[in-house]
This record gives C-alpha cells, sequence and structure tokens, in this order.
C-alpha cells in the first residue's frame, strides 16, 4: 500500500483489496509503516518514514482513508529498518503508539523488526516495548534474522530464513508480559525448513507466551 509515499494511494490496489476483504472475511488485515513506491515505481523493500509531527499528520490521514474505504480497522506493522534520517525527532516507539491512537488503527507488532533496528540503530527495545500502548496490539510477529559483518562492526538483516534468536525469544516474552497473549505468525519465507522444524518454532511461540501469563 506504500502508506508513508507522497504518491497518492492507489484506488486500484484498494479495490481489489477490499473484494479480497469481502470474499474471505479476515479475521484482521494489515499493513506495513513504511514506503515502497515513488512516480508509479515500486522498490523492493520497505523503507522506514522520517518519525517528524508532519509525517505522522500526513499518515493518520491516509491510514483514516483507507479504513474508511475499506470499513474496518487495519493494523499497523513496524519494520526494521537499516538506515535513519536526520530530520526525525520523534523515537519510532513514540511515533507508533500516536498513529494508532490518533487515527483508531491496531498494531501489528513484530518482535523480530524491533529487535533488528534497536541492533542497527542502538536503541533499547525493552523500552519501546513498554512505550506500546497494549490495547492497540492485536497481532505478533517473530522471524529468524542474519548478522551481516561489515568492516567496522555489524548490521542485522530481517532475513525470514532460519529460528527465532534466544534473544527475540527473550524480547518476546517481555512482550507478551507487557501486552498479553495475541496471535503469534512465525515467518519463514526463505531456506524454508522440514514441516517439524516449523511446527516446533510455532509450538515453543505458543508455550512461550502460556509461561510469560502463568
Amino acid at each position: 500500500m506504500s502508506l508513508g509515499s507522497a504518491d497518492p494511494l492507489d484506488q486500484g490496489h484498494l479495490t481489489r483489496l477490499k473484494a479480497l476483504i469481502e470474499r474471505c472475511q479476515p479475521g484482521l488485515v494489515s499493513e506495513h509503516l513504511a514506503w515502497c513506491s515513488v512516480g508509479g515505481r515500486h522498490l523492493n523493500d520497505l523503507l522506514p518514514v522520517p518519525y517528524t509531527e508532519e509525517v505522522l499528520v500526513y499518515l493518520v490521514g491516509r491510514v483514516q482513508r483507507v479504513q474508511e474505504y475499506l470499513g474496518g480497522r487495519i493494523l499497523i506493522e513496524n519494520v526494521s529498518s537499516y538506515l535513519e534520517y536526520r530530520r526525525s525527532t520523534i523515537p519510532e516507539w513514540e511515533f507508533l503508539a500516536a498513529l494508532a491512537r490518533r487515527a483508531g488503527c491496531g498494531l501489528l507488532l513484530d518482535i523480530n523488526n524491533i529487535y533488528v533496528s534497536a541492533c542497527n540503530h542502538g536503541f533499547d527495545p525493552y523500552a519501546y516495548l513498554r512505550a506500546i500502548p497494549a490495547d492497540a496490539v492485536e497481532e505478533f510477529h517473530l522471524a529468524g534474522h542474519t548478522v551481516k559483518p561489515l568492516r567496522d562492526g555489524e548490521i542485522l538483516i530481517d532475513s525470514h530464513n532460519r529460528p527465532v534468536a534466544s534473544q527475540v525469544w527473550t524480547l518476546f516474552a517481555a512482550a507478551v508480559d507487557h501486552i498479553g497473549p495475541r496471535p503469534t505468525l512465525i515467518e519463514w519465507d526463505t531456506d524454508v525448513p522440514a514441516l517439524d522444524v516449523l511446527l516446533d518454532e510455532a509450538e515453543r511461540a505458543r508455550m512461550q507466551a502460556l509461561g510469560a501469563r502463568a
């Protein structure tokens, strides 16, 4: 949907999406807090938006128009990021919370994305979690990531091609403790292993959610 783009919302895409929603009646509909198109050309990535009051106002209007057209609340998902904007004036977690409050949308909290971005940009992922309003969160995502060495350090890539990292499981337990159990999806898109491995990851998420609330 490229919510953060300066391009107009793609009415053809929204029309097809609305027809799909009416046909399938999904429990949840989500979109990323990102931009991925300019001048009608789409990029092969989800790029972060500048976290400023001006962009927040812009996105609130875009999300509200989408929800009005689709006839229901959507969830906005945080992305993993590999760069920051010098003009950003609002921490990502405060921006996300404010967007949910002002636009009336829900949140899809991707725990791996929080961890990846925290490592890449040097913020506290637990402070991020504490700033998120629990009643806005309707779903969690978990995934594996790749650590890429650089000349002067390393960068984490949200690669979806390996098991969930131990640090992300720990962060997930903190998220469930703060927010409560929510539907949780394990994302594994490439180098897909045997089904038993995927089922084990899903079972671990279920058991960890139960354990965090015990």
